[in-house]
């Protein structure tokens, strides 16, 4: 299975720590933490940080299906930190294509749950976007660049 859409988030090293992922999202890419990934203690959480990885994803994914059909906004994390978060937002007028844009966000990475995020999506509220972290694509065929960052993801689960 191949995609057009230049979106990935993989893992840069084996372990969970600093520095050890990166998002790339057509010409952009951040260097970010699994760090909240691996402490998430939640009743949703995985045991490895290739399964942390692919339950992010797979939550992606939903609210990106979401989307099909009616359109709306969707925010989906990438980074966590002590005192802000990173996320795309995907956006889409007509439930058929769609614009994902990186930014940030005020809310602490230690008051979102990873394995279980959506919960607190819509308290993004302060969400600033970057100027040049920007794709257009259509919601079908980012549906299925996530599902190959899934795969990926469930078969790196050491």
């Amino acid at each position: 299975m191949t995609t057009t859409v230049p979106l990935s988030l993989e893992r840069l090293a084996k372990r969970g720590d600093h520095d050890d992922l990166r998002l790339r999202l057509g010409a952009y890419s951040h260097t970010c933490d699994s760090y909240y990934l691996v402490i998430d203690e939640s009743p949703t959480a995985a045991r490895s940080l290739g399964a942390s990885l692919a339950r992010l994803l797979e939550q992606w994914r939903d609210q990106v299906d979401e989307l099909k059909g009616t359109g709306g906004i969707a925010y989906l994390p990438y980074d966590f930190s002590d005192q802000c978060t990173a996320w795309l937002r995907v956006t889409s007028t007509d439930g058929r294509d769609a614009e994902v844009h990186a930014g940030w966000s005020l809310v602490e990475g230690w008051s979102v749950t990873p394995s279980n995020y959506v919960a607190e999506a819509p308290e993004i509220t302060d969400f600033k976007p970057l100027p040049d972290a920007l794709i257009r694509c259509s919601l079908d065929d980012l549906s299925q660049c996530i599902a190959v960052n899934v795969e990926a993801h469930e078969a790196s689960q050491h």
